[in-house]
């Protein structure tokens, strides 16, 4: 007589459902290669939580990131792009910024205006990759160059967060001239003994950081920010030399001499209270 029964199971007939995860939740960090969760990478400044890989900042984040709540005034909005060389390819230069500004919510690769930070009148401008690679063209170096010339005139430093792929090359020779006229913009800004501070973000690359991007009197950087005239690839091949690991990152460029200071992002506003304390008459 069996005492006990069967424990044997046809675990074949065992059903296991899958529990649903909604997608868009988690993301690699491209640093560390660990999963992280997206709220709190955006809580986070969007800096990773396990590496401090530093993600693209949301233009709007940035912009209060860098002013006081509610102060920030739009400047130069009205300014907008045409098609001045009627360029075509795949998609016109007219179909490409429609598509941006949709895709975006913004109607152009730069947003300028006046706020207060600490309590303090500035000028604030914010350049966004996510628009066309932050290109340079007429409305960018325009908007800039205003930005500028009335902080010149009502007295208010000037804080530029950077980011940019180049010169807009649906614009042509027209996008190149505006390096020399935020230049001689930022020359009588420094004329008029007014500070000029430029924070370099990932990536600021060829004209704008061959113009307005490091001519700052303090040349901010954010960690391992990719700042440089030309591509690693272009230049190696053009002096047939090897590079240095990491020649065009933020920290190297501070050791070198062209980076006054690299800072993390969640420590950015403060330092820039700081710097400006130090710069600035009460």
């Amino acid at each position: 007589m069996a005492l006990f029964g069967s424990s044997k199971k046809n675990y074949s007939t065992i059903t296991i459902k899958k529990r649903e995860v909604p997608d868009g939740l988690w993301m690699k960090c491209p640093s560390c290669g660990e999963i992280v969760y997206k709220e709190e990478v955006a809580a986070n400044l969007e800096v990773c939580t396990k590496c401090d890989h530093h993600f693209a900042l949301p233009r709007q984040v940035r912009i209060d990131l860098l002013s006081d709540e509610g102060s920030f005034q739009e400047w130069a909005g009205g300014i907008q792009s045409v098609d001045a060389l009627g360029f075509t390819g795949m998609q016109s230069y007219v179909q490409k910024l429609e598509a941006n500004k949709k895709k975006s919510g913004w109607d152009d690769a730069v947003t300028v205006g006046g706020c207060t930070l600490n309590g303090r009148k500035i000028g604030l401008g914010v350049m966004d990759f996510s628009f066309l690679g932050a290109s340079m063209g007429s409305v960018v170096g325009e908007r800039i160059t205003y930005l500028i010339e009335r902080c010149t005139k009502e007295g208010r430093p000037v804080l530029l967060s950077c980011a940019s792929g180049g010169a807009r090359m649906y614009e042509g020779m027209l996008s190149l001239m505006q390096m020399a006229k935020t230049s001689a913009a930022l020359a009588r800004h420094a004329e008029a003994g007014l500070a000029y501070i430029p924070i370099l973000t990932h990536p600021t690359m060829a004209g704008v950081m061959a113009s307005f991007a490091t001519l700052g009197d303090i040349i901010v950087a954010e960690p391992e920010a990719l700042i440089g005239f030309a591509g690693a690839r272009v230049i190696r091949d053009t002096i047939q030399q090897d590079l240095p690991e990491g020649f065009q990152r933020a920290e190297f460029l501070q050791d070198h001499g062209l980076i006054d200071m690299v800072v993390p992002r969640n420590e950015l506003r403060e330092r820039m209270n700081t710097v400006l304390d130090y710069m600035c008459d009460k």
